[in-house]
């Protein structure tokens, strides 16, 4: 049974910090007694940076015109099988794979690259374009959301991450992100995907201004679909890292640990129809990481070969494989490696 929403605002509100992670690592316990904290070895790969959206919180991007445009790339295919080579052969499972809103790459590149990515290594899950690639793709192909998934599906796509969520509620998108597709917009991806047998992971970037209603309201929105498909196999929410953005420039204080710590929790409280909820490091980094392990996350995320959007905007933690083992065993789990699915597990 979920929180209502009022009971969540009377969370985010609270100030009993570990009480709020008790009952979030209370539900942890009930969905995994085994005591296994999941990681995955994997890579993310930005496929090309150009992109037509501007979002403000976003420092990866390159403009299609302007001065900024020098700056942007898009990746050749050999590029991109040489790093998943490299992700094979460091003992990766899967690839990780979003770029900017591109006005030239059309249906036939991306089915071109999956198709070509498959036939040099088909075991490779390959969990790859937000629902802002997928819409983009669609209109420039005067497509069906449906019909596109299904074609990128049949190309190789395996899985379709939760990129682009942001906050789900239009009222902070049009702040933020005034281009981008709106809340029911990613919902449909997310549910035309769940509906074609495909799964997919739900995300939340908070810190960007937004209230403590825009958050729950965000939690609503994804537990309601869930419960409706099913379809999401974990959730993932991070702070926003403000230098070298936009938005970041506007004077943003960044989001604490502690608000980290009590999203997290009350995310996990709140959506307990999703098994796997992650601890994030990449913007946390490994100290904050490990206590989300006691406050609702039972995964870890990806040791990740390479990353480049937070990157971009100033955030360089890193780890290694060993790290995330340390700090989970240190926790009080025992670590497994995971498939991109969550489906196949690997204690060692």
């Amino acid at each position: 049974m979920s929180l209502t929403k009022q009971e969540a605002l009377e969370l985010f509100r609270s100030d009993d910090l570990i009480g709020i992670g008790m009952a979030a690592d209370a539900v942890r316990r009930k969905l995994h007694p085994e005591g296994v904290v999941t990681y995955i070895i994997d890579r993310n790969i930005n496929y090309t940076n150009l992109c037509t959206e501007y979002c403000t919180f976003c420092a990866f991007y390159a403009p299609i015109k302007g001065p900024g445009r020098a700056k942007g790339y898009v990746l050749e295919f050999d590029e991109i099988y040489a790093k998943i080579q490299e992700t094979v052969e460091f003992g990766g499972t899967g690839v990780l794979m979003q770029g900017g809103l591109h006005p030239d790459l059309k249906l036939d590149w991306y089915e071109a690259m999956l198709r070509g990515i498959k036939q040099r290594f088909p075991q490779v899950h390959l969990h790859c374009f937000s629902a802002s690639e997928i819409i983009h793709v669609a209109e420039l192909n005067g497509l069906s959301i449906r019909d596109t998934i299904a074609r990128l599906r049949d190309a190789g796509l395996d899985s379709i991450p939760g990129g682009g969520a942001e906050i789900l509620d239009d009222e902070v998108r049009h702040k933020v992100a005034r281009l981008k597709c709106l809340t029911e917009d990613w919902l449909n991806v997310h549910r035309t995907a769940h509906s074609l047998g495909m799964r997919t992971t739900a995300t939340m970037m908070f810190g960007v201004g937004e209230t403590l209603e825009h958050r729950v309201n965000h939690f609503q929105h994804v537990y309601d679909l869930q419960q409706e498909t099913g379809g999401f196999t974990a959730f993932i929410p991070w702070t926003f890292q403000p230098k070298n953005t936009a938005l970041g420039g506007r004077g943003w204080d960044e989001a604490t640990s502690v608000e980290y710590l009590k999203t997290l929790a009350i995310a996990r409280i709140f959506l307990s129809n999703i098994e796997n909820v992650q601890s994030s490091w990449v913007t946390q980094g490994l100290k904050v990481c490990q206590m989300g392990l006691r406050f609702g996350g039972n995964d870890v995320g990806s040791v990740m070969l390479e990353e480049n959007v937070v990157r971009a905007a100033g955030t360089t933690n890193c780890t290694t494989e060993e790290e995330l083992r340390h700090i989970i065993r240190d926790a009080g789990f025992r670590p497994a490696q995971r498939d991109t699915l969550y489906t196949k597990f690997f204690l060692n």
